[in-house]
């Protein structure tokens, strides 16, 4: 870990955490910020909850906003991107002769919403096949516009992929899906803080993102944009006290989505101060924060390749922070060997398994790693492997 990054998080010094993605990790001082908004929710919870959040909670969307580059109030909080992908697919109507669209890298608890609902209204998956390996990012668009047909009613397309770490085209895929009539839910898991963003120009129907992993924000912070021509039609996934409020000046989005019971709201609130104080880290702020990690994911991912033998994957264009690197078929299971290399080397790294029985494994970089712990990976896959 870089010595003057050490104190910034609390990671395990014995680990080489190579997994940002999975779970970001988050800086000690948001933290420290997070709990002093607990003590001051516990000093006074009616007054904080019933009087005082509302408006805190305008005041965090906003500053997210600017962030991202949308309308405050087409923005709703919510715990991850998984419920807000789940918050659109349910809301949803599908008749039995409508398609949702998805392709082979979508996220598995995303596949299973889809699933879920495709069951229960008799609606048709179709998985549009994007490869990896692959060449260049016109292999996703064509792949995935393939599988277009005029009874495809929703493409759920990924920003970020989890298992591949692609970057997909998503502003080219919304618009050609857009041009065809068919509606976009991009689950941007990885987006924030990965990626520059900008919602308005990506024009995406529906948008799903977490704040916890390269925002850094805390564990359960997380957003979903809806279009305002469809906002009527979202509703959250558990229905509260907004569903029959008298109040007018608010939306009836902005109602529901606000306030959906009880729950720990400083995940939320925390968004706005983790924002500035990664934006701190680097001269240059977040363009130079992203620059600096995809730079490591880079030079971490060609010496993984160099080591093990294996060609690059995809082009540089298609990375941002983490890199996925086939392993092949490799004789150990892919649990069997993640737990390996954690037991044996203090590695955490993600060992994903693909459909043909081979499997990647995938590396994150964020400011607290160095190049020699892809190095030490490398050897120790070789060792192996």
């Amino acid at each position: 870990m870089n010595d003057i990054l050490k104190p910034i998080w609390l990671l395990d010094k014995d680990i080489h955490f190579l997994n940002h993605g999975s779970f970001g990790a988050t800086p000690i001082a948001i933290l420290n910020y997070q709990q002093s908004l607990r003590e001051r929710i516990e000093q006074e919870p009616v007054h904080f909850l019933a009087r005082e959040l509302e408006g805190l909670l305008d005041e965090a969307r906003s500053q997210l906003a600017d962030f991202i580059k949308i309308d405050a109030d087409d923005l709703a909080f919510l715990p991850n991107a998984t419920a807000g992908v789940n918050t659109v697919l349910r809301s949803l109507n599908f008749e039995p002769d409508d398609e949702i669209l998805i392709t082979n890298h979508t996220y598995n608890a995303c596949r299973n919403a889809v699933e879920f609902v495709a069951h229960r209204s008799k609606a048709k998956i179709v998985v549009a096949s994007v490869p990896f390996p692959l060449d260049s990012p016109q292999q996703i668009v064509e792949a995935i516009l393939e599988k277009v047909s005029p009874k495809t009613k929703l493409a759920l397309l990924d920003h970020v992929t989890s298992p591949t770490a692609l970057i997909f085209p998503i502003e080219a895929l919304i618009r050609e899906l857009t041009y065809r009539g068919v509606d976009t839910l991009v689950d941007g898991a990885h987006a924030p803080g990965f990626v520059p963003l900008d919602l308005h120009s990506l024009g995406a129907t529906y948008y799903a993102a977490n704040c916890h992993k390269w925002l850094c924000a805390t564990k359960g912070a997380a957003f979903l944009y809806v279009r305002k021509d469809k906002q009527a039609d979202i509703r959250p996934l558990t229905i509260s006290h907004g569903a029959n409020s008298p109040r007018s000046e608010r939306s009836r989005f902005r109602l529901e989505f606000d306030w959906m019971g009880t729950v720990d709201p400083t995940p939320y609130l925390c968004v706005p101060e983790t924002i500035r104080f990664m934006d701190s880290l680097l001269e240059g702020g977040w363009s130079a924060l992203q620059a600096c990690n995809r730079a490591l994911a880079l030079a971490a991912r060609q010496i993984l390749c160099e080591t093990l033998g294996v060609a690059i994957p995809c082009p540089d264009e298609m990375i941002g922070s983490m890199a996925s690197i086939p392993l092949g078929k490799v004789p150990l299971s892919w649990d069997v060997l993640q737990a390996k290399l954690l037991d044996e080397f203090k590695i955490e790294v993600p060992i994903v398994p693909w459909i043909d029985g081979s499997c990647f494994v995938r590396i994150s970089a964020q400011l607290y790693n160095r190049l020699e712990q892809y190095q030490y990976l490398a050897e120790a896959l070789k060792q192996i492997v």
